[in-house]
Order: structure tokens, then sequence, then C-alpha cells
């Protein structure tokens, strides 16, 4: 494990000689192995020997998530099928699924950013993790648990879901380490206080979340209901899954693993590099992946990147908190809303629980937007008129943050669904 330390903190002009021969070598294999590349390669006239620097990447093609869905289920192949030894995939909401594959040396490679993530959070042998991501085609759970066995720490499979059972296993089991999507935790959290429990009754010391958008308040809530340090991650499935990307306790940013994983931000609309700092989309080429590797891939979330080295000694370029996705953005009476907004101003409110739903409407031609979202027990115990007081007080706090004026329901506990996985957080009703 020194040598993974001595990666994360190669000096910047070291790493870039790598990462430029690394991207000269996935250039000829794209070239040599997959039609879809050679093709798009031949049209921007770009050969291996063209690239004599990290800005050469302006010269290179994108990728997209309708290029797996074209080439569905294996033209991306840059492998014969015999040396693929795993299949995973991405449901996504529309469409045929993303299918992802992995050679033993991608496997390999997973396994060991997936333990830089969880080193990062000070994991390690002595530790017990509890893995609540789902385990199957997604690829969330497994990569959890590579990278846990790989650090030498105790695994506990659980997936999601049978939330009794996760409350004996967290109990019982002694887990130090919570792996799971944000708005699970957040559930767990609540099954554990209506079971009498206290975080002291609980071992647990950090916790690692993603797999779906979250804010700094809702760290704030993890980390007072649980009494535990919350962690945010970054993966996805095309790229190779989580350990794309994870904060360290000085948590200014996610670290991406550079010398795998060749990040760029830019501007989603003319698809050119915007400064070091400036929001945008974010970018990923997969420098070492073996079975399925991208170049340039549009992954629509929005963030912003900088290359400061970081108080904890890594030297990797570092992500912010991902804002929104350039596909999830709504559009309501012309002003963009995301839902990481109103999920910031719900949780500027003492009353309400972060458990919410969006509901956009189009009466007429008007769009309409509805937030639903429970109360605190004591407020709902109160009554009808403390509802309506509280109804008000979130409806002014989400004017103040997007803008527009929000039909706002308070609803009581436990009436918005709870999800084991990703939580659904936008019900679009004009489509």
């Amino acid at each position: 494990m020194k040598d993974l330390a001595l990666v994360e903190r190669m000096p910047r002009a070291e790493r870039e000689v790598l990462q430029v021969h690394r991207l000269k070598d996935l250039i000829t294999r794209l070239s040599e192995r997959v039609p879809l590349y050679r093709e798009r390669l031949s049209e921007a006239r770009v050969q291996p020997g063209d690239i004599r620097s990290l800005a050469d990447l302006a010269r290179l093609p994108f990728t997209v998530k309708d290029d797996f869905r074209q080439t569905y289920p294996y033209g991306l192949l840059a492998v014969p099928m015999e040396d693929v030894i795993r299949v995973h995939a991405s449901s996504g909401t529309t469409g045929r699924p993303t299918v992802v594959a992995y050679t033993r040396q991608d496997v390999d490679t997973w396994s060991e950013v997936m333990a830089r993530t969880l080193m990062a959070g000070g994991v390690g042998p002595s530790d017990v993790v509890h893995n609540a991501y789902g385990y199957g085609l997604f690829t969330g759970g497994l990569g959890f648990h590579y990278g846990a066995e790989r650090v030498g720490a105790a695994v506990v499979p659980m997936s999601g879901g049978f939330t009794d059972r996760q409350l004996m296993a967290l109990r019982d089991l002694g887990a130090t380490v919570l792996c799971c999507t944000p708005s699970y935790a957040l559930h767990l959290a609540e099954a554990i206080e209506e079971a009498g429990l206290k975080p002291k009754d609980l071992k647990l010391r950090v916790g690692f979340f993603g797999a779906e958008p979250w804010t700094e308040a809702m760290r704030d809530a993890l980390q007072t209901r649980l009494n535990i340090m919350a962690i945010n991650i970054y993966g996805l499935s095309e790229v190779i899954g989580p350990g794309v990307s994870v904060e360290c306790p000085e948590r200014q940013g996610m670290h991406v693993a550079e010398d795998h994983f060749l990040p760029e931000i830019v501007d989603p609309a003319t698809l050119m590099p915007v400064p070091e700092g400036t929001v945008g989309e974010l970018v990923f080429t997969t420098l070492t992946k073996e079975a399925l590797p991208v170049l340039r891939y549009r992954t629509r979330d929005l963030t912003s990147m900088t290359a400061e080295p970081c108080r904890c000694g890594r030297t990797l370029a570092r992500i912010g908190r991902i804002m929104g996705r350039t596909d999830d953005m709504l559009i309501i009476r012309g002003v963009n809303v995301y839902p990481s907004q109103v999920e910031h101003a719900l949780l500027q409110v003492a009353d309400v629980e972060p458990h919410y739903l969006i509901v956009v409407r189009r009466d007429s031609a008007l769009d309409t937007l509805e937030v639903r979202v429970e109360a605190r027990a004591a407020v709902a115990e109160a009554g009808a008129d403390a509802m309506r007081a509280l109804e008000a007080v979130v409806r002014r706090k989400i004017f103040e943050t997007i803008g527009i004026t929000a039909d706002v329901s308070i609803v009581p506990p436990k009436t918005v669904e709870r999800s084991a996985g990703k939580a659904q957080r936008v019900l679009d009703l004009r489509k």
C-alpha cells in the first residue's frame, strides 16, 4: 500500500508524462480494435504520435452514452470475449442498458482504486465494512467489496433493503464503516433512532456515500445523526464504477485517480475546455482499462476542478461536489432549476426531514413546481396550523434559493417513499 501513497503524491509534471504515454497507448489500441473509435479517430485525423501533451486532448472525439446503446452489447470491446471475466450494466431510465466489461487486470485495477478510496477515510485491517450498496449488475456493491478486501478489512456484504436486518448487523457485527447511498444512510439513521438506539451504541466512525447528488446540509445531517465522518465518493460504470474519485478527511473536493482516469471539464454547450475552477461538464478518458476503454466520455455531471495540491499531501486533481446533471436540469418558467438546489433550501429549514419529491406539471402553457417534503414528527403532532406555518417557511426558502415560487406540500413523516438505492427525487409529468 505504500506504493499507492507515492502514486497519489507524484509531482504533477511527472504524472503528466505518464498520462501522455498511456493516452498514446490507448489511442493505438482503440484504432486497432474498436471500429467506432477507428472511424472517429480517422475523421479527426489523429494518430498516437500526434499526442505530445494533455492539451492535445481537445483534438480527440467524444464518447456519449448513446454510443453504448448503438453498439449494444459488446460493440465497444477492445479485447476478445475470451479475455472478459466480468460484465456489469447500468439500467438507466430509457433504452437499452449500458453494458460494461472487465478483464482480470481491469478487476485488479478496480480493486486498487477502491482500496485507495477506502484508505482515504483511514480504513484498514482493523475495520468492519458494512456494505449496503447493491450487489449484482450495479457496480457499487462489488466495487466496495473488493476495495475493502484489498485493504484487509472484514466485509459484511449486506446489499440494500431489509432495514431491520441492517440494524441488527450494524449493532451485532461491530461495523466501523458504512457504505451506501446518502439517502439510504439517512433512512438507516431514522431506523436507528426509532429502534431506541443512539449513535454511541454503534461503532461506526466513517461513511462513504455516493451514487446520487447530495449537499453539504445532507452531510451535516448524516454526521450529526450517525456520529460519523461522511465522505463523498464519485464513480460511474462507464468509466469503471466507484473508485474514480474520493474525498480525503480535508473534504475540499474529491481526489481523482488521475493515473487511471484522465479528467476534463468542458463547456456543455461549446464542448471547449473551461478555466480551472469553472463549473462545466465532467469528461473522462480511461487510461488503463483493457476490456472497454472510453475516450473523452461525457458524464453529463456538472462540477468544477482544481489542480492545486491538497493539505493532505495528495497532488491529484480534485473535483467539486456534483451540482447536478446537464440532463436533469429542470426549466421552470424559463428558470434553470437543479434538484440539488431544492434540497439545499429544504435542509436550511430545521422542522422538515430531508425526504422530498419534486413534481413538475404543465397546466395549459404554464409549468408548475410542487415540492412535497416531510415534516418532523413534532410539527405533525402539533396540528394543521403548524403544518401550514411550516409550508410558508419552506415556500419562502425555496423562492430565495431558486427565484421562483413553488407549491409546497408539507406531508406527515414516512409518507415520501424510501429507496435502498438511488432515491427518486423528481417526477416530471410534462413528458
